[in-house]
């Protein structure tokens, strides 16, 4: 069927919409003539204004395609659906194409390429065109001497203290936006200094060459300041005289004025915790921006308006200084709400529902703390067991958390100050789970108390889990289940007994991540069981027949663990690029435990790893799993790679498509018998790379994405006498081979 269609897109001529005495633009290139490694013609490429029609991995034009599908009656609904989600055809014009070749000299020129040229080339095939853009560079242009000629005293000594930071210097090449991002660094650095009027046009450039030569004589100028009909004059260095708040409520949007603290229901120490301007203080555009976001960040206000208004200096007893008034509006949210959300759940095939309700308390104590109690419940039909009183799974839980959006004990003990320019959040957290499976019931107490915060300008987000307690309790465990995989001598498994026994996770952690760009970066350490291993020694604590310490007659877990990710993409145009990911996480079971808690453990294959398997079906190494009822235990270890490489393409509408190769695998580090294989070894690891290939879909409705992965074998790690089960690249076998995911977002 598939065949079939592309058969006719293929077969429908894209010049179908093409009028007569035009063509279509079949392909544009942007190319230097010579050798000139320091201009980049991909960036470039930018400056071109008409680009052909969109291709299915920078191959098929498959929008375009269908567009030309449709018939000429736009009446009917058939032909306005194939044109709504195809592409029209771009038609080749000349004049884009000059002023393409103007722009693409003007940034040369920009770039310090002063006597670049550009012209371009044509080629016409029937009704199609090619368009070559030919690159002349020449020689670059380089700063020879640097003058700043500062009209205005004041500004001069603010700017002299600052001249280490100066982005120019003499013997850089002449770059455009080298002398814009100056402009708006000395316009920065003023704003903040209290300049509230100064903008960067009051900033110019005088360039000269130098003779014949490939030289320049550059002047910064900063003129006075410029007003209609009036002589020029100093600029004004402007403070902050007073700060007043008001507010309106979002449920009656009434104005609430007087007495501030009452009435905005926030106290005056949060508010003034957030306002990063100060009375008596120069004027800050950061600080300004910082209050904003400050504001912003409180779930306790909707909105926020800040009105800065000059104060008429024959008001005042000096007028060599201007003075601003600050009025900060801010609008409040409603204090509470009460929330109810069901939800369908498919684990492994087993359907069942799930629902929760949940209360939540904005402003708790009058400084936006938030509360929220969540109660949850779940039900799921269990297929496929044997030996069981029942076949039904419900899940309860009892989650109470609350946040503060700044930093609470014991962090007070640093200075306030040194943390006002973090937008920080503390978080104490309580949840009771209870689990009741066939096989077992599981209870669950946790307990955390942890810290976040952000430096947006910087892309930096720090997550610290200062105390992070879970006591894992299984009250009953079933006869069946106990004689078949825990007390027999022919199946001892001491992974899965460890993962069923009572046990405390005491957990310190801290994690960094950076997103900007095509840049995506994740690290996360955690150790645990680290001081009550060091209490268990200091106080000669037994250890029990296992050998281990204990705490209140219950065994603790003491591991270490480290996870890297990071992201790449890659842009080819506008409608494809390539993304390249790697992820790394290793965990070392040690002192108290010999084997790492089940939740701690690493898992292969799934949606956002290797995808030509199905979650928790590959590995460790080269295992072979014949118990499907225990493989979610039996598949898990100590260590994992991700390397995946995708390339994603716009394909119309709101249809995005990707292809994607995946490899990785995981691996113990210590030697399990009921995991012959396993365990990683140097030796070994380029033969147990399992890897994997496919095809997704993704439906992007911009706030989410719907993604649909078919992914296949390529090489499989774990096989036994079979070459085509090794290689199921070469010898495919689609019932064998396949695995289909559906997630919301993207993998990585």
């Amino acid at each position: 069927m598939s065949g079939c269609m592309m058969l006719v897109l293929a077969s429908c001529s894209t010049t179908r919409y093409v009028p007569d005495h035009r063509t279509l633009l079949n392909s544009v290139s942007v190319k230097t003539l010579g050798d000139y490694p320091q201009v980049n013609t991909a960036t470039l490429r930018n400056y071109v204004r008409q680009q052909p029609n969109a291709r299915w991995f920078s191959i098929f034009r498959l929008p375009l395609h269908t567009y030309s599908l449709s018939g000429a009656d736009t009446t009917k609904w058939y032909n306005r659906t194939l044109r709504s989600i195809g592409e029209p055809p771009v038609l080749f014009d000349t004049l884009k194409a000059e002023l393409s070749r103007s722009d693409l000299r003007q940034q040369l020129r920009n770039e310090g390429f002063l006597n670049a040229e550009v012209v371009y080339e044509t080629r016409q095939r029937g009704k199609k065109t090619d368009i070559t853009y030919w690159l002349q560079p020449g020689q670059p242009y380089f700063i020879h001497n640097l003058r700043y000629q500062i009209d205005d005293p004041q500004v001069a000594e603010v700017l002299g203290d600052d001249s280490p930071r100066r982005l120019l210097h003499e013997g850089m090449r002449f770059d455009v936006s080298r002398l814009d991002a100056e402009r708006k660094r000395i316009t920065a650095l003023l704003a903040d200094s209290g300049y509230y009027r100064f903008h960067k046009e009051f900033i110019t450039y005088q360039a000269d060459t130098v003779g014949m030569s490939n030289l320049v004589n550059l002047t910064l100028h900063l003129s006075l300041f410029k007003q209609s009909n009036r002589p020029d004059t100093l600029h004004t260095r402007y403070s902050i005289r007073h700060i007043t708040y008001a507010s309106s409520d979002a449920s009656t949007s009434s104005s609430q004025e007087g007495d501030t603290e009452s009435r905005i229901r926030l106290r005056r120490s949060v508010l003034e915790e957030c306002t990063h301007i100060a009375e008596g203080q120069p004027y800050s555009a950061t600080g300004l921006r910082n209050t904003y976001n400050h504001f912003g960040r409180l779930q306790a206000v909707r909105y926020t308006n800040i009105q800065l208004t000059p104060v008429n200096p024959l008001l005042l007893s000096s007028q060599s200084e201007g003075v601003l008034d600050c009025d900060i509006q801010i609008q409040t949210n409603k204090p509470s709400t009460l929330s109810f959300q069901p939800e369908g759940t498919n684990t492994a095939g087993d359907l069942g529902a799930a629902a929760s309700l949940t209360y939540q308390n904005r402003n708790l104590f009058r400084g936006s703390e938030v509360l929220s109690v969540e109660l949850r419940g779940a039900y799921e039909a269990i297929r496929g067991l044997e030996g069981y009183s029942n076949q039904d799974f419900t899940e309860y839980s009892l989650e109470a958390r609350l946040q503060f959006p700044r930093f609470v004990a014991p962090l007070f003990l640093f200075p306030r100050s040194s943390f006002r320019s973090f937008n920080a959040t503390s978080e104490v957290s309580l949840l009771y789970d209870l689990q009741d499976r066939p096989e077992f019931h599981r209870r669950v107490l946790s307990a955390a108390w942890r810290y976040r915060w952000e430096q947006p300008q910087r892309h930096n987000h720090f997550l610290l889990d200062l105390l992070d307690i879970n006591y894992v309790f299984m009250p009953w465990i079933s006869d069946t289940f106990k004689r078949e995989y825990l007390e027999s001598e022919t199946s001892r498994n001491a992974i899965l007994r460890y993962n069923y026994e009572d046990l405390f996770i005491t957990k310190l952690g801290f994690g960094y991540s950076y997103a900007n760009g095509p840049v995506a970066l994740k690290t996360n350490i955690e150790t645990s069981g680290n001081l009550l291993q060091l209490g268990s020694n200091m106080f000669g604590a037994e250890k029990d027949a296992n050998g281990h310490y204990r705490l209140f007659n219950i065994a603790f877990a003491q591991y270490v663990k480290a996870d890297f990710d990071i992201t790449r993409s890659i842009a080819i145009d506008q409608s494809n690029q390539v993304v390249l990911h790697l992820g790394l996480g290793i965990a070392y079971p040690y002192g108290n435990s010999s084997v790492l808690p089940f939740e701690k453990r690493y898992f292969a294959g799934g949606a956002n790893s290797v995808r030509g398997w199905s979650v928790r079906s590959l590995g460790p190494g080269k295992f072979k799993e014949r118990d499907g009822r225990i493989n979610f235990i039996n598949q898990t270890g100590d260590m994992k790679l991700d390397l995946n490489a995708e390339y994603r393409t716009h394909l119309f509408w709101k249809l995005d498509g990707a292809a994607f190769i995946d490899a990785g695998n995981v691996w113990t580090l210590r030697q399990y018998d009921i995991q012959p294989g396993g365990k990683f070894s140097f030796k070994d690891f380029p033969k147990q790379l399992a890897v994997g290939y496919g095809l997704g879909v993704r439906f992007n409705m911009g706030y989410f994405i719907l993604r649909f992965d078919l992914g296949m074998k390529a090489i499989n790690p774990a096989y036994e006498e079979d070459e085509d089960e090794h290689y199921p690249i070469l010898h495919p076998r689609f019932s064998r081979d396949y695995a289909f995911h559906f997630a919301v977002g993207l993998p990585f």
